[in-house]
């Protein structure tokens, strides 16, 4: 567990996406949580002596499950976007580990079987304060990789957590994407606002503006190619495959990765496309 200012840790250890830690007067604040039980329990147990306060609340930045399959596991009140909240109303009761290869980290973590998911307890529409010590955590929505993205803003300490909206190293999450809107919430990022802020990308830490702008770069060059491949009568799952490839050149993914990565972008495409382009595309199969 590294610290990143007083009271505001992060923890990149474990397999599915970088979680953090707000310690306040009153408890702590949990930002999501590692999908294997077995990490789930060593997460919790890293947790138990942090902080004089004794409520605990767990926040998720968006649904995917790479955040959210080890929720139950934390046993505390969670928090998440209305969006969020609907995508586990479409969502069966329990989890299985089987069906189509999205490219998650989740997917490498043998024996997983059946998990029951936890969905959220509280949710907002555009914004919610939490006042648990002198100064606030501010939960602000943030649509672009999800219609449920948020951020969770520390104003005093100048810390943002912003989920994937920035992505170090790695292609991002499209199936459930809108890459004008993404376009727009690494604007807000970029802006006088968060100038001089700690940036917590949700996987690879805290990066830096170089990383910001290279993530909105990317996302141009993408929805460049996804404009032009739209242009087609139709759109086939050969040709979204392809242009997958050609996407994968834009990383320097080890070769453990690369397997992976592809499966990432050729099923994001497939479903970004059944999505925002429905007259020219196939059906896609949704996550």
């Amino acid at each position: 567990m590294d610290s990143i200012a007083k009271n505001v840790y992060i923890e990149d250890r474990f397999p599915g996406v970088t979680l953090g830690v707000i310690v306040q007067t009153r408890g702590l604040i949990q930002i999501d949580a590692p999908p294997a039980p077995e990490d789930g329990r060593v997460w919790r147990a890293a947790l138990m002596g942090m902080g004089n306060g004794h409520e605990r609340v767990l926040i998720n930045l968006d649904s995917h499950p790479d955040r959210t399959l080890g929720v139950r596991m934390m046993d505390c009140t969670v928090i998440a976007h209305e969006q969020t909240a609907r995508a586990f109303q479409n969502r069966p009761n329990t989890f299985k580990a089987q069906g189509d290869e999205t490219g998650a980290n989740w997917e490498s973590i043998p024996g997983l079987g059946s998990v029951r998911w936890a969905p959220p307890e509280i949710s907002f529409v555009s914004r919610m304060s939490l006042h648990w010590s002198d100064t606030p955590v501010i939960l602000e929505s943030h649509p672009g990789p999800a219609s449920g993205a948020i951020w969770v803003i520390l104003p005093a300490e100048k810390i943002v957590f912003v989920g994937d909206a920035v992505v170090k190293g790695q292609p991002p999450f499209l199936a459930h994407a809108d890459i004008p809107a993404w376009l727009e919430t690494l604007d807000h990022l970029q802006s006088a606002e968060f100038k001089g802020y700690t940036i917590v990308s949700g996987r690879g830490g805290v990066v830096n503006i170089q990383a910001v702008r290279a993530q909105a770069d990317l996302l141009k060059k993408i929805q460049a190619k996804i404009e032009k491949l739209s242009e087609k009568r139709s759109v086939t799952p050969a040709q979204t495959d392809k242009l997958a490839e050609t996407l994968l050149q834009e990383f320097k993914a080890p070769a453990a990765r690369q397997r992976q990565y592809l499966h990432r972008l050729r099923f994001g495409l497939r479903n970004y496309f059944a999505r925002h382009y429905p007259s020219a595309a196939f059906n896609a199969i949704d996550e």
